[in-house]
């Protein structure tokens, strides 16, 4: 059974989690290497840029998910934002992907805010299957975003 736990208490995964997020991510990344990536990643687990719970079994890393300040360049004045929804594929279809999402949702209702928003490109149905509002479509990176909200 895998557990949850806050990144910034188990930093040796930080270089591995953000690894998995700039090569599943890569349109995102077109402009920043993965060791700037890396480094940025690894501040925000102390500065809340990137509050990341992962999902860890035995030790191994099998997934994460983030409470992002920015996650948008199109949408400054929006957030706090779900970012960073990465789940390795031997751990799929196993609940992780939902367990992390809610642990999110948790955390930004327990420090006061009443809704996140999230950009996918690919994911819309399931996002809507459990909760979130779509809200409108942009484009960024090259593809085509659906921003979406949850009430929290």
């Amino acid at each position: 059974m895998f557990q949850t736990v806050l990144l910034r208490d188990h930093m040796d995964h930080s270089d591995t989690f953000a690894s998995w997020l700039h090569e599943q991510f890569a349109y995102e990344f077109v402009a920043q290497a993965l060791p700037d990536w890396q480094r940025e990643f690894k501040a925000g687990q102390n500065d809340g840029n990137w509050r990341t719970v992962i999902a860890l079994e035995n030790g191994q890393l099998l997934g994460g998910a983030a409470l992002a300040k920015d996650d948008s360049p199109d949408h400054p004045a929006l957030g706090p934002w779900l970012a960073c929804v990465l789940v390795a594929p031997l751990a799929r279809q196993r609940g992780v992907a939902e367990r992390l999402i809610a642990e999110i949702c948790s955390t930004a209702k327990g420090i006061g805010h009443q809704k996140l928003y999230l950009h996918t490109h690919d994911r819309r149905d399931y996002y809507a299957k459990r909760g979130w509002e779509y809200l409108e479509s942009f484009h960024a990176w090259g593809k085509e975003h659906s921003l979406m909200q949850r009430l929290l």
